[in-house]
């Protein structure tokens, strides 16, 4: 072990001893408040669409303006919903997560595990 990292306690690693943290389990916990239900919202939107584009073929074929169809227009609107998760994640995590898993990283590189 080298002079400028402090004795590690027995039975643990600065990882482990940072993962055990309560600032790291409230981190966890924020996280995933967030991004389950996100992600289980783009994926009932997702496979929505799916479910519609083999179950309701005609549905989806109805013409909306011209020859641009509800299933075209569906179809773009999940890339359009990927990227508004995307930027709402970006903005929360800049905002929420960011600041937290930057201290606890300096903790880390510190040898400040406690």
């Amino acid at each position: 072990m080298s002079d400028d990292q402090p004795d590690r306690p027995l039975g643990g690693t600065g990882y482990q001893e940072v993962q055990a943290s309560d600032e790291f389990q409230e981190l966890r916990t924020r996280f995933r408040r967030f991004v389950f239900p996100l992600t289980g919202v783009f994926l009932a939107w997702y496979f929505l669409y799916v479910a519609l584009s083999a179950y309701a073929p005609d549905f989806m074929s109805t013409e909306v303006i011209g020859r641009v169809n509800i299933g075209l227009i569906i179809g773009l609107l999940q890339f359009v919903s990927t990227f508004t998760i995307t930027m709402a994640y970006a903005r929360w995590a800049d905002r929420e997560f960011d600041p937290t898993a930057d201290r606890l990283r300096a903790h880390i590189e510190d040898g400040e595990t406690e």
